[in-house]
């Protein structure tokens, strides 16, 4: 019985927490982006809205603790809070991946679906934060570039959607390879896992687990774009060899953490 009511308040709460999550975007696309855009100085105002996020994601991401929905467990994480430009490149088993990244990155931009700069929870966010598109290859690279410089820490999920299947990965695209070659910026691999698993590619989201879900984060040595490519070769070569060598490292480091199982 003390189970059922379990399950029956996760359940409710969750859907509460979505409910909640929904109205904060529209009001922030519908107040907010407004007046950030009257804003004057542009730099400034980047600053204040990504922090605004940043710290709006870490108050949701505690009360989803503290209601019993989820569990957080982050290893590593001061290289998020370092500071200075670097490219966050993670795997993506559920919904809530980018939501606790942000919560842990207090200056962060990120690469994001076209989708959202139509969707009407999310493209005010997007626009005031001055998020990069993934619709346009080099104009992602040019942009996550000009955020980079400015000293933003770039997220960036290369399957570019949630992971088919536990255990299995999609293919990286190499956008974050291009960018970091372009900038020289270091590349922090971030490994990604949720026990048992919540808002998967193939899960809604009242397909609620039998018990609150823990996502582990655990965040790897930052690795420099020289140790990866062969600079005698063109961008097009260094970047697939960047690209091969990111996501063969974070493979591998997903197994070597047991947060992919031998066998399955």
């Amino acid at each position: 019985m003390n189970a059922r009511l379990d399950y029956v308040w996760r359940f409710c709460a969750t859907g509460m927490a979505f409910v909640v999550f929904g109205i904060c975007g529209v009001l922030f696309s519908v107040l907010v982006f407004p007046l950030a855009w009257l804003w004057p100085h542009r730099a400034s105002r980047q600053r204040v809205v990504t922090t605004v996020i940043h710290w709006f994601f870490r108050a949701l991401v505690a009360v989803l603790q503290r209601i019993g929905v989820m569990e957080l467990e982050v290893s590593g994480g001061q290289a998020l809070r370092a500071g200075g430009p670097a490219i966050v490149v993670a795997n993506h088993p559920t919904y809530l991946d980018v939501m606790v990244l942000l919560s842990l990155t207090p200056r962060a931009c990120c690469v994001v679906k076209n989708a959202h700069w139509g969707n009407p929870c999310f493209w005010g966010i997007v626009r005031s934060a001055e998020y990069v598109s993934n619709a346009d290859p080099s104009e992602l690279v040019e942009a996550g570039a000009r955020q980079l410089a400015a000293g933003y820490t770039m997220i960036i999920f290369p399957e570019g959607t949630r992971s088919p299947a536990p255990n299995r990965l999609h293919a990286f695209s190499r956008g974050f390879a291009h960018m970091a070659l372009k900038v020289g910026a270091p590349i922090v691999p971030v490994l990604m896992d949720c026990d048992p698993p919540a808002f998967t590619k193939q899960m809604r989201w009242y397909d609620v687990p039998a018990r609150a879900f823990r996502i582990r984060v655990n965040v790897l040595e930052p690795l420099g774009v020289e140790q990866l490519a062969d600079h005698d070769t063109s961008p097009s070569l260094a970047a697939r060899s960047v690209t091969s060598a990111i996501e063969a490292h974070i493979t591998q480091h997903l197994f070597d953490y047991g947060f992919f199982k031998t066998g399955n």
